[in-house]
């Protein structure tokens, strides 16, 4: 090879190429001849090892293995199939891993073994339903992990920046990766690129309700009339409020304010020792009395609501405690963003809720609350193809500076959760699925029946969720009994909620009775492409069209709810 530490040439590469693929077709050559099906009159065979489909798939990956090679080695000659999700795959798209023959053989023999591993796991007998998914879950995960773009030696581009900076990218990822090791957290924005009331969470408000749980924030008027009925937002107590309120020309909030609604949000605490008696009926409790604080402060009758994820789950229980205490009137309508409340087929999440895994919360929490990073691991896995190994080859092993992202910034800033009320909710929602069953729970003496809900509906689901697939959130169809507008839009959890209508983004599905199934509604629904929010505002617009000045109570702290201090609060700034 090359003198020094230079790369080694094409030549180079090409001979050692030739010569380790001679040697390898031997071996396999040998391989096949030696992986045929044993005679009758020979041991029996041992499943698992030498009985005829395990024998096959052997074949099948010798097979595969010499194509590649022969492909390698004569450009010409058929080289195993490569789908188009292969070829796009963002892993590999610097042109070296095509262009350079030692890391195309690397490159694609590792889409091979991870093929014939996926394979083996759909093979497997006696092994069904939920363990099957798990596999199938853990297979991937391990798939992700052994990525050569993952590894400075197989990764071209590591390589070539290593000698361009003479190792100066590995001293820095080091330093990045053992600051995180530090904290306990990957980072994944630069540090100091955001910060909330300066570039995030920066709609104006005041907060003009707190309780140890929960702050509640009302926004200032834009427009000279607001609708008299205002709304409040439940967002997940899982993560901060300002997904909804990220930089303005992203933020719900604004955009919201901007179309005559008077907004209010709830801030959730993040959970301390304090909290370590907080179930999940407190949480019920609180969406109740931010209605309340907020028909006292407007002096209106009703209220609009909005539930993102497990508040959303919640809101829908509220709705079932308030129509059993005949109260339902209280609300006018309720949105539910990508929310479930049957989880039968509730995702991947379902591989985190065995009796072990729940079992291991227990040790977790030994101060009454679940430290919220521990959560953030969770997701990240769920995605860690994106939110953990892309961190470890730009930033660990290239050196490369982090990105200023706010969604990102957002993902990692964590909020703690009591423990009680998580393992209960892991428990009773996820393993056991009782919300689905009228009377299997009850908040505060009060059964939850959600077949008694009555109230207008606005059901978004995200086309690509991973985290409450649109098929899970489907089913709340099944369960409320008032009208329903389904929506499905294109995209995820975040970006299929979190999507201005200025950005002129993905697509959405609507129109169709939410009825049958979610494949019967697609083929009836018709598609629009951009943001769904406008389609919501005149949903709500047309529940109740009435119009007052934004004038007295509306302007936040003017009426008899007086501000505690500007938004976004204190809550949300809480570790």
């Amino acid at each position: 090879m090359g003198a020094g530490f230079g790369m080694p040439s094409l030549e180079d590469m090409q001979h050692w190429t030739l010569i380790l693929g001679r040697l390898q077709q031997i071996a396999l050559e040998h391989g096949l001849a030696a992986m045929k099906p044993v005679e009758s009159n020979a041991m029996p065979a041992i499943p698992g090892v030498t009985d005829a489909a395990t024998v096959a798939r052997a074949q099948d990956f010798w097979r595969d293995s010499i194509a590649l090679w022969q492909h390698l080695l004569d450009p010409a000659a058929q080289g195993p199939a490569q789908s188009p999700e292969r070829t796009a795959d963002r892993r590999f798209r610097d042109s070296r891993w095509h262009e350079n023959p030692v890391f195309d053989w690397i490159r694609q023999s590792y889409f091979l073994l991870s093929d014939h591993l996926l394979r083996a796991v759909e093979s497997i007998e006696g092994v069904e339903g939920k363990q099957k998914d798990q596999l199938r879950f853990a297979t991937r995960a391990f798939i992700d992990a052994m990525s050569p773009s993952n590894f400075p030696t197989t990764n071209p581009q590591v390589l070539e920046k290593t000698i361009e900076t003479r190792g100066e990218n590995l001293v820095k990822g080091l330093q990045n990766m053992l600051a995180d090791i530090a904290k306990g957290q990957m980072t994944q924005v630069a540090p100091g690129a955001f910060e909330l009331g300066r570039n995030l969470a920066v709609t104006p408000g005041k907060v003009i309700h707190r309780t140890p749980l929960y702050e509640l924030i009302q926004y200032a008027p834009t427009t000279p009339n607001v609708l008299k009925t205002p709304i409040v937002i439940f967002p997940p107590w899982i993560n901060r409020f300002y997904i909804l309120d990220l930089t303005p020309e992203k933020s719900f909030v604004r955009w919201a304010v901007d179309q005559g609604i008077t907004v209010f949000m709830v801030s959730w605490k993040s959970a301390d020792a304090s909290m370590k008696d907080v179930v999940w009926d407190d949480y019920v409790a609180a969406q109740i009395d931010a209605v309340e604080a907020i028909r006292a402060a407007l002096k209106v009758e009703r209220v609009h609501a909005i539930g993102y994820c497990v508040a959303g789950t919640t809101l829908a229980a509220t709705l079932a405690v308030l129509a059993a205490r005949g109260q339902a009137d209280i609300v006018a309508s309720a949105t539910f963003f990508t929310a479930q409340v049957d989880f039968a087929d509730a995702g991947e999440l379902l591989h985190f809720v065995d009796d072990t895994q729940l079992a291991m919360f227990k040790d977790l929490t030994p101060d009454g609350y679940l430290d919220g990073r521990y959560m953030a691991a969770t997701f990240n896995l769920l995605r860690g193809r994106d939110l953990i190994w892309n961190y470890v080859t730009n930033n660990y092993l290239l050196g490369n500076d982090y990105a200023p992202f706010d969604l990102l910034h957002w993902n990692s800033d964590t909020t703690n959760l009591p423990a009680k009320w998580h393992l209960s909710y892991l428990t009773d929602l996820y393993r056991d699925n009782r919300l689905a069953t009228p009377g299997a729970l009850s908040v505060g003496g009060t059964p939850i029946d959600l077949g008694l809900i009555e109230t207008p509906a606005y059901v978004q689901a995200g086309r690509e969720d991973h985290i409450a697939p649109a098929e899970s959130v489907w089913k709340m169809t099944g369960h409320l009994n008032g009208p329903i507008r389904f929506v499905l839009a294109g995209s995820g959890h975040i970006a299929g909620v979190v999507n201005h209508p200025d950005a002129n983004k993905y697509q959405y599905w609507s129109g169709a009775e939410p009825k049958g199934t979610l494949e019967d509604f697609l083929a009836a629904a018709h598609e629009t492409k951009g943001s769904w929010w406008p389609d919501w505002a005149a949903w709500l617009r047309a529940i109740d069209p009435a119009t007052v000045r934004a004038t007295g109570p509306r302007k936040p702290g003017a009426g008899s709810a007086k501000a505690l201090e500007d938004a976004p609060g204190r809550y949300v700034r809480e570790r």
